[in-house]
Parts: C-alpha cells; structure tokens; sequence
C-alpha cells in the first residue's frame, strides 16, 4: 500500500499534475521540543474531529517543521477517529475547504511502525484541502488547527485503510493509522476579491455559497485569441513566472454541447499550477502572470493554446475551453 497524503497532495515541481508526496519550504525553528497532546479546539471554529483517549497519548520529540520522533503506547486504536494538538501554533483556525500545506510521519498506531515520511525539507511538504476528501479523517481533522501546530490523529481502520489489510506493509484490517501533520500555512478556501463588471459577449459566472463556479456560454463563438477577464479583483501578492500557485477551477469546453472536464469544486479538491512550465499550458500561464491572490479569472483559451496535461490531464485537444480559477495562495 501506498500511503497518499490524500489525493489532494501534490507534486509542487511541476504544474497541474497527479499528486504525492508534495513538496514545499520548510520553515527554520530554534530548539527541538518535547511535548504532549493536547485538544485543538479554538474558540469560535467548530472542529469536525474530537479529542479523545488515543490521540492525547501520542507525544513527539523534535521542533515543528523538522522530522519529529514519534512515542506511542502500542498497540494504540480507535474506533473513532481523534485529533489532539501536539505543538500549538499561532495562525487563524483552519475552514472548511482552505488548501492547507503539511509535512507528515504516518504510523501504524498496532505496532509503532513508520509506514511514510515526508521530506520536511526546503523543497517540500503535502496539500491537504481541509474537510473533505479522499481521506476524510485526516483532512477534517485540519479544521480548526492553526498554522504553525503540530496534529496528532488517530485515525479509525474505517478512515485510515477503509477496513483494508495489507500484508506487505503489515497493516491489518483493524489497524488504526496514527498521522502527526505539521500544519504550515493555510491558503484561501475560495477568491476573496471585488466583483467586476464583465461583457455580454462573454460567459457568465454565479457561485455558491462555498465559491464554486457556475458557467453559462452566451449564443456568441469563442474568441479567437486568448482572453482573461477579472471577476473578483483580489489584494493579495500578484503572481510572477516560475512560482507556484494554489488554485481551485472549474473548466469546460466551450462548443455547441458544453463539456465540464474537470473540476477542483467536484473533488473538495485545489491543485498546484506552475506558472510557465512545460506541463500548463501557454494560455493559462499567460493569464496568471500579474494576478493576484484573492482573485477569480475567467480564463477564455483558443483551441491552439490548449495542453492535454491542463488541468488533472483530461483537457480535450481541438476546441477552445473555459477556466474559471480562484488564486488561493503562492508557494514559497
């Protein structure tokens, strides 16, 4: 078995690509800590995982953002999975949905055994979208966490290997897996920016509450040449060649039957897109050169700028497409 940080992990070298281990800065810290768990609750966030009786005896030796050593009494299980906090950091509680960057040591709670390690390293760490994803018990346990803390969670076998046993890593069915995460930044759940005004000509674009995009083509042909329009101007730090940004998008094809091929919003997902890399194409790292976190672009690209790898590698070849991409936060 291959323990995924959660599908929404991601390699960070390269743009809008398949997922695991991600990588990102690590932060310096002074002294190495030794430290017990305690509850990660904070006053007005609703956490979405307890505390509970096995998280709270996970202890770790080392300073956040460096690879801790992890104690547990074993065999340690839990029915239910918990999350207590280890080290405590000091940024906001953590919403549903906010893209969070981690590093993590993951361990079978039955024997103590480390199963994966992140780098912990100045390339690297994972993405976790807070909430709800392929791993659910890890990813709500980041709601109401801070940046800058440190997570014990214990997950149940139900959670952690969907009541799955694999003897090559010598996981049993009723094992419960024991994830410590270093939380380190948290980015924008959805764009947070001014509305604009946008043409008649152009599609138009009404979002839920939780900030996925509905598009509707107008009777109008698609430009012929690229085109950007702003639909929520953000303040955030404007976006330059090479970095790497945290987005969320819903893309379709903009022909006589309209194609949704891909969508973050439908995953409770975010993806890294690399501005300028071989693997995004020329369109869209075009459009998100100068834009700024907080924004939300419509991003109108002609048949010839579109790359099959755009997007989770489903962008269809020969017809012109439509992003709608939420700037959520930059990497490094």
């Amino acid at each position: 078995m291959t323990l995924e940080l959660t599908d929404p992990t991601i390699d960070l070298k390269r743009g809008f690509v398949r997922k695991l281990p991600a990588l990102l800065a690590a932060f310096a810290v002074l002294a190495a800590l030794t430290s017990c768990a305690s509850s990660t609750t904070v006053a007005g966030c609703s956490p979405q995982v307890a505390s509970g009786s096995a998280s709270s005896v996970v202890k770790t030796t080392g300073a956040w953002g460096k690879k801790p050593t992890v104690k547990l009494p074993t065999p340690l299980f839990s029915s239910k999975t918990e999350v207590s906090t280890v080290i405590a950091g000091k940024g906001p509680a953590i919403q549903y949905g906010q893209p969070v960057t981690v590093d993590a040591t993951i361990l079978d709670g039955r024997t103590g055994k480390v199963l994966q390690v992140t780098d912990y390293t100045k390339t690297g760490s994972g993405l976790i979208v807070a909430g709800t994803n392929s791993t659910p018990g890890v990813s709500q346990a980041l709601v109401c966490a801070t940046a800058g803390s440190r997570i014990a969670v214990v997950l149940s076998p139900k959670d952690g290997t969907n009541n799955k046993a694999d003897s090559a890593d010598g996981i049993k069915a009723k094992d419960s897996l024991v994830w410590v995460l270093d939380v380190r930044k948290a980015m924008l759940a959805k764009a947070n920016g001014t509305p604009q005004v946008s043409s008649d000509a152009y599609p138009s674009v009404v979002t839920t509450a939780n900030g996925a995009p509905g598009i509707t083509l107008p009777s109008t042909p698609a430009p012929k040449k690229l085109t950007t329009v702003t639909l929520q101007q953000g303040s955030g730090v404007a976006v330059k060649d090479g970095q790497l940004i945290i987005a969320k998008y819903t893309a379709i094809t903009w022909t006589a039957t309209p194609n949704a091929f891909d969508s973050t919003w439908k995953k409770n997902d975010a993806d890294a897109i690399e501005v300028g890399a071989a693997s995004v194409s020329p369109g869209l790292s075009t459009a998100l050169k100068g834009k700024r976190v907080g924004s939300q672009l419509m991003v109108m690209v002609p048949a010839s700028l579109v790359a099959p790898t755009d997007g989770s590698g489903t962008a269809p070849s020969g017809v012109p497409v439509v992003y709608v991409i939420d700037i959520l936060g930059i990497i490094g």
